[in-house]
């Protein structure tokens, strides 16, 4: 019999080692405070190890518990080339090794496939704990963007023989499964994501937000919500709102975040409203003010922001990949074009804009269907693919050689 200060028998000690962490503020950081949140609300033990972060102070590696997690250990941080926001971790497999053997965790998460991630990986095979992994940025496809196209194909080997040394891959989205497989990655298993429907909600539509974007009420607010950078397409986003502007002269383009491309845009288009990073309660208001909302992104696993647009009551127009190709259907809660269809994405932006009533009807049904993306739903299935998957099924890969083929 349990008494009232006894763990549940179940309470697992899991470690997530991750290049990106809160209070970063990126898909994967948020995927990762909830995940952590989750797991505490569960009774589980959550140890983070990351990078140090940019202009974070220097001083002892290892935290006090907080709300996400129960301790955590901080490595050396150094930007990645090309993407200086995001930071590579430094560490030795046999200094992680030392610290789990203190306290051995009962399983490993491992979210990037940095440095920091082979180190992780190479240390808990070798005390013969449990290892999962994340796929949750496409690298391969963000090369092109950064003048590296031709690693494009050596990355994707690398993802290959990084992935294969775990037992499992998670990914979020069936299509992202079938990619893997295609990229030779096995096993996978399909972790999506939730959205908190009482932080992005349409009763915070904010009026005096938008008189100061300098909208009447009648008037369109479309929406960009993400970093502001080549391998989100953004020139997509732009062509999109200018054919839209031209029949709706009074709309206006709102981007909110931040990135290497947001002073050629602000140049190019001094009209734009830019609203710069926004967090928390002010998101949720900034995302509720707007009425379409634009993700031209071919390079997302995911789109966090996609499923935050509908649960705040916003007419979805995407392509037919990531979070729309699992959430979205067309002309019913939201509109999404083939990858290779450029002009129907501006074509359903142009069709919402000019049909008031199915633009109204489509945001009512976006926010109805985002009351079922919980979380609590998403930290079951974590459960189930990283506490409770055979971890031997793959670890002949220990051993198996990098390779291009």
């Amino acid at each position: 019999m349990k008494t009232g200060n006894q763990a549940p028998t179940d309470m697992k000690h899991i470690v997530i080692a991750t290049e990106t962490f809160t209070p970063e503020i990126n898909g994967v950081a948020n995927t990762l405070q909830h995940l952590c949140h989750g797991l505490m609300q569960r009774g589980h033990q959550v140890s983070v190890v990351r990078p140090r972060q940019q202009n974070e102070a220097r001083g002892p590696v290892a935290g006090a518990g907080t709300a996400l997690f129960s301790d955590e250990y901080v490595v050396t941080g150094l930007p990645l080339p090309g993407y200086s926001d995001l930071r590579l971790g430094i560490t030795r497999a046999a200094t992680l090794r030392k610290l789990w053997q203190q306290k051995q965790p009962d399983a490993l998460y491992v979210a990037t496939q940095g440095p920091l991630g082979i180190a992780a990986v190479t240390a808990a095979k070798k005390l013969g704990i449990p290892v999962s992994s994340g796929f949750h940025t496409n690298f391969h496809t963000y090369s092109k963007y950064y003048g590296a196209g031709f690693l494009a194909k050596l990355i994707c080997a690398y993802g290959r023989w990084f992935h294969n040394r775990t037992a499992i891959t998670l990914v979020p989205t069936r299509k992202m499964e079938q990619t893997l497989r295609t990229m030779g990655i096995t096993p996978t298993g399909v972790w999506s994501r939730g959205v908190d429907c009482n932080r992005f909600a349409p009763h915070k539509r904010n009026a005096e937000l938008r008189a100061t974007w300098g909208l009447a009420p009648q008037d369109r607010a479309v929406m960009y919500v993400g970093r502001l950078a080549s391998e989100k397409n953004l020139q997509m986003a732009v062509a999109c709102f200018e054919r839209l502007r031209a029949l709706h002269t009074r709309s206006r383009f709102v981007l909110i975040g931040d990135g290497p491309l947001r002073k050629r845009l602000a140049e190019r288009h001094p009209d734009y409203i830019f609203c710069g990073i926004q967090q928390g309660e002010a998101l949720a208001r900034h995302y509720a003010s707007g009425d379409i909302f634009l993700f031209p992104s071919k390079t997302d696993t995911f789109g966090n922001v996609v499923t935050e647009a509908m649960a705040s009551g916003l007419a979805v127009v995407a392509y037919d990949d990531a979070a729309a190709s699992e959430h979205i259907r067309q002309d019913e809660n939201g509109m999404k074009a083939a990858l290779d269809d450029d002009s129907k994405f501006i074509d359903h932006a142009l069709k919402l804009a000019d049909q008031p009533t199915l633009l109204n009807r489509i945001r009512a049904q976006a926010r109805l269907d985002a009351l079922d993306l919980n979380w609590h739903r998403q930290i079951d299935q974590f459960e189930q693919l990283v506490l409770n998957t055979p971890q031997k099924a793959k670890y002949h890969a220990v051993n198996q050689s990098f390779s291009l083929l």
